[in-house]
Parts: C-alpha cells; sequence; structure tokens
C-alpha cells in the first residue's frame, strides 16, 4: 500500500469494509507501538537511558506527527536569526531516506537556503554534532527532526504543530500519524503553529488554547511560510508575478501537499496536479512521463517544491520546465517568546548586538 492509500484508510477517506478492517488492525497495532514509547520516555524521564551533553548549546527543531509540518524552512529561519546573532551554526540530521554516497533533498534545499552553513548528515547524531564542532567551529548546533531523539541533552526544543493537521487523525502510528502522544509536548520549550495563516483566527485560538493544556510553559508562536520568489533548475530567480496569469501543472513529493496547493493560491492557475510519496527520488522514467504529462495538458510550466526541484537534474527536457515556488517562514503572533527563547541560546552575542 502507498503513502497516499495508507492516508484514505488511516483519515477514514475510505468507508468500505477493507478499509475499516485495515483500521482495526492499526488501532492494535498503535497499543504496541504506544506501550514502546511509554517506556522508552520514561526510561529517558528517569536516567536510565543514557545522554550525552555536548560543549555547545544544542537547539531541536521536530515535531509530534510524521509528514510535513515545515521543518526545513523553520530550520533555515532559525539558522539565519543565530547568524544575526553573531553565533556560528551548523545543522546536523540523520540523512533521512538519503541514497547511498549521497545527501538527501533536505540537505540539498538548506544548502540553498543556508550558503556555507555546515550540515553533517549522520545517524548517530552524538559523533555528527561532535564533528560539527571539531571540524567546522560551530558553536550552536540545529537538530533537524530531533523531537524524538533523546540521547542529545538540548538547550532549546522547538515544535512544529501544523495548523491544517495538528493531531494525525488522533492516532498513534500507525493507526494514525502521531509520533508520541499529546502529553509529550510538556518536553518542549517553544512551539510553532505552521501555515497559521491557512486556518481562520478563531480556529487558531483554539488550538493554541489546546496546545497550552499540554505545555503550559510555552505561548504557541503562529508562524506562515510566504512565497517569496520562483526558482528554475539552473538557479535563476523570478518574480511572483511570472506566472500569475499561466494555467500550471503542479507536482510534488511532500507531506503535506495540501499546504503547498493552498500556497500556490492567487500566483498562479493550477489545472492538474500529481503527488509522489514524501521524499521521492525521481527516476528517469518519473522525468520522462512528467514531460510527457506536459505535453498532454499543453502547458509550458510545471510548479513544484524547492525540496523536489533539487533532485531534478538539468540534463532532463524537463527541467527547462519546472520551477519552484520558493518560500520564506514569518513570524505572525508572540514573536518575542521566540526572539527571548534564541537570546538565551547565544546570550554573548545578544549583548554585543546590543552595545554596538
Amino acid at each position: 500500500m502507498d503513502e497516499r492509500a495508507a492516508i484514505a484508510v488511516i483519515s477514514g477517506e475510505r468507508r468500505d469494509v477493507v478499509a475499516a478492517l485495515l483500521r482495526g488492525l492499526c488501532r492494535v497495532a498503535s497499543w504496541g507501538y504506544a506501550a514502546a514509547i511509554a517506556v522508552r520516555n520514561t526510561a529517558y524521564d528517569y536516567g536510565w537511558f543514557r545522554t550525552t551533553k555536548l560543549a555547545v548549546p544544542v537547539i531541536s527543531i521536530g515535531n509530534i506527527t510524521t509528514g510535513g509540518t515545515g521543518k526545513t524552512p523553520v530550520v533555515a529561519w532559525c539558522i539565519h536569526e543565530l547568524q544575526r546573532r553573531g553565533s556560528r551554526p551548523g545543522i546536523v540530521s540523520r540523512g533521512y531516506r538519503s541514497l547511498d554516497g549521497e545527501v538527501n533533498d533536505e540537505a540539498l534545499v538548506l544548502e540553498r537556503l543556508c550558503p556555507g552553513v555546515p550540515h553533517v548528515q549522520d545517524r548517530d547524531r552524538i559523533r555528527g554534532g561532535q564533528r560539527a564542532i571539531d571540524q567546522f567551529g560551530c558553536d550552536v548546533l540545529v537538530l533537524d527532526d530531533a523531537f524524538q531523539h533523546r540521547r542529545i541533552v538540548r538547550d532549546l526544543d522547538l515544535v512544529l504543530i501544523d495548523a491544517l493537521q495538528p493531531w494525525g487523525y488522533g492516532h498513534l502510528l500507525p493507526r494514525g500519524l502521531l509520533r508520541e502522544p499529546r502529553s509529550a509536548l510538556a518536553r518542549s520549550h517553544v512551539l510553532l503553529i505552521t501555515r497559521a495563516d491557512q486556518i481562520t483566527p478563531a480556529t487558531c485560538a483554539m488550538l493554541s488554547q489546546e496546545l497550552m493544556r499540554h505545555c503550559p510553559q510555552a505561548r504557541p508562536v503562529p508562524v506562515r511560510f510566504q512565497p517569496q520568489e520562483w526558482l528554475a533548475v539552473d538557479g535563476t530567480r523570478y518574480p511572483l508575478l511570472n506566472w500569475q496569469a499561466q494555467r500550471v501543472a503542479m507536482f510534488c513529493g511532500i507531506g503535506s501537499p495540501a499546504g503547498f496547493r493552498q500556497s500556490l493560491t492567487g500566483l498562479t492557475t493550477v489545472i492538474a496536479e500529481q503527488l509522489f510519496p514524501d521524499h521521492h527520488h525521481y527516476t528517469s522514467s518519473d522525468l520522462d512521463q512528467l514531460e510527457q504529462w506536459r505535453h498532454e495538458l499543453g502547458i509550458t510550466t510545471l510548479v513544484t517544491t524547492l525540496k523536489d526541484l533539487v533532485k531534478i537534474p538539468a540534463t532532463h527536457p524537463v527541467a527547462n520546465h519546472v520551477f519552484a515556488l520558493q518560500i520564506g517562514t514569518e513570524v505572525l503572533e508572540n514573536a518575542p517568546e521566540i526572539s527571548r527563547a534564541l537570546d538565551a541560546i547565544c546570550p554573548q552575542s545578544h549583548h554585543q548586538q546590543h552595545a554596538a
């Protein structure tokens, strides 16, 4: 069963007998998963599992659901904020779904968004973090997708909640998309509600209240992903107005295609779409099919995400017609909440900045 078919089952979109049976089986499996998570978290809470404190401050950016909550643009935003405070940040991740000998799509995106910033990918993040310190001289580390990675002691936990699907259909894996129960949010320091502009203010307020019940010490910070420009495969940049009057087709392989679809509203007219699994690696056959699809639709432009664009080789004919929507992270409310947290991470540079 592919990813989209699985979502149709666990979300309740499929209502047939087979789907109901699968949901029942997934619910039983989720009980075992819940027990394993409870034992693991208890072991860390009571110090039965060893943790490691690195020599520099550590910021974790993660979530409690699988799928796309917008971690990559938030990581880039956090890196720029740390640089603005005078720090030398580095990124550490485990290289999820990378091909042998290659970095994954998120690393390729962050290389474009944060040029020159060291990014160490290692399944052993303690080893990766130490390498970032020793080899690249980083004085603060940003762990990408690490809320559940509790082996490294962190100074700041930023947890992202997707406004469009905050609770992963209300169940733990595999019945839903929750990696941990909502009560795990109590470990967080700052809660970011991503894509907050795509829900009503009233809905956002209700979500904030629920988040504060699980994490009373953290005031939720709504953010949005603001479109900035179009980016071609060869790196050429184009203004947002370029395809406003055009008919285009959309394709992507990300965890939240609904959020990307909403981001395109008002920027162009999408007449068709193709969805691939999250972190999809595009084969020559995929690219040939996309080029054929474009011809069949009678259009000149395909739009996608930056995460997908970085995996399109410039040598393929379809590359001349593919453009990514580059976005930036914008804090909508409660900006001082996250500013204070980042200032506390690099107090020396913060004070130097104010003294200047």
